[in-house]
């Protein structure tokens, strides 16, 4: 109890933040066991984790670096795409666990090298301007999916941005990307063990990235950029930095997402606009710079449209009550000012919280 309580506040709540989701995670685990839980909120397991992760990324990016990005859908995309592909390419020739391990990486890896191409022209503009460049870009990744045919067979791949006929593939290939139809036959292996540990290790990485250095410099961008260009730092090396890692978060969200369903579409819930909007307002309802507020955000956003689901009529009239109430409830002055006096806000939460344990 002492060693937590000498550790710095941030460092404080990550813990308590893992711990939470280490306690979610076995109470789920129990009641799945048990048989307690139904076969909704078991779809739901994983993809909450998956929009979790993409949630700790653009995270990452408007509230560390500062820069409005609405393209963290396309970089999901990148990921999910890269890696399902992978997975089914090599189904026959690698096993199963190795399989999942290099997509993974595979999807990462692809997912930070978009972000970090995008983010050489894109990291130049300012405000709206980035935020319709990087909105332009998901557009065009899911757009050029829709439009992608590639098949094998005994000759090796076929390439066509045509129809599937005009692969001229053997009897016996097999389709790997159809056009609009996505990708099928993706091995389900994302499990809620592995979603768990992967959004545990990107607060990690998160939590350790914006206390270093390097974290330090892209925080003093944010606040002030032409006072940081002035004591010399390289103000586009570390904001180059910053959002490839962002990028990568959200393709390990991509992953888990692809690995999840049997059937991958590029449409424009899944990975349009409309998914770069619910990004950012998980962050924006989470605390923009509050990681741990992003994955509460997402958990909660998440699954009540789909337990409202009885309440066919009411249920979107709820769910946008539940977002506006959050919204004043996290930035109106006159309720924050409300919370601070009556202890309600996060730090007097976690200080009730440890007092307590200390009795």
């Amino acid at each position: 109890m002492n060693l937590y309580k000498n550790l710095n506040k941030s460092t404080q709540k990550l813990i308590t933040t893992i711990g939470v989701i280490v306690l979610l995670y076995i109470v789920m685990s129990v009641m799945e066991s048990t048989g307690n839980l139904s076969s909704l909120m078991k779809g739901l397991l994983v993809p909450v984790c998956a929009y979790s992760l993409v949630a700790v990324g653009l995270n990452l990016c408007v509230g560390y670096l500062g820069e409005l990005s609405l393209g963290h859908a396309g970089f999901m995309c990148v990921g999910a795409f890269t890696s399902a592909f992978f997975s089914r390419a090599t189904q026959e020739t690698i096993p199963d666990v190795p399989r999942f391990i290099l997509a993974l990486v595979i999807g990462t890896a692809m997912a930070a090298l978009f972000g970090f191409l995008i983010a050489i022209p894109v990291l130049r503009l300012r405000g709206d301007y980035l935020a319709i460049v990087t909105l332009a870009f998901g557009e065009i990744i899911k757009n050029v999916i829709n439009v992608m045919y590639i098949g094998k067979d005994s000759k090796g791949i076929h390439f066509s941005i045509k129809d599937q006929l005009s692969l001229g593939m053997d009897l016996d290939g097999k389709m790997l990307i159809n056009g609009p139809q996505g990708i099928t036959g993706t091995p389900r292996q994302s499990t809620f063990t592995i979603a768990v540990v992967l959004l545990v290790l990107a607060l990690i990485v998160t939590h350790n990235f914006v206390n270093s250095r390097t974290g330090r410099a892209v925080k003093a961008i944010r606040d002030n950029q032409i006072a940081a260009e002035t004591v010399g730092l390289p103000v586009t090396k570390y904001k180059l930095i910053a959002f490839t890692i962002s990028a990568a978060i959200a393709g390990v969200g991509g992953v888990l997402y692809a690995h999840n369903i049997n059937s991958l579409t590029a449409t424009t819930n899944n990975f349009g606009y409309n998914m770069s909007i619910m990004i950012l307002v998980y962050v924006v309802l989470g605390g923009i710079g509050n990681f741990s507020g992003s994955v509460i955000s997402a958990v909660i956003l998440t699954m009540l449209p789909e337990l409202l689901r009885g309440l066919s009529t009411y249920r979107m009239l709820i769910y946008s009550i539940v977002l506006i109430v959050l919204m004043l409830f996290n930035w109106a002055p006159a309720l924050l000012k409300w919370r601070d006096d009556h202890g309600l806000t996060t730090a007097a939460i976690l200080g009730k919280f440890k007092k307590k344990e200390v009795q």
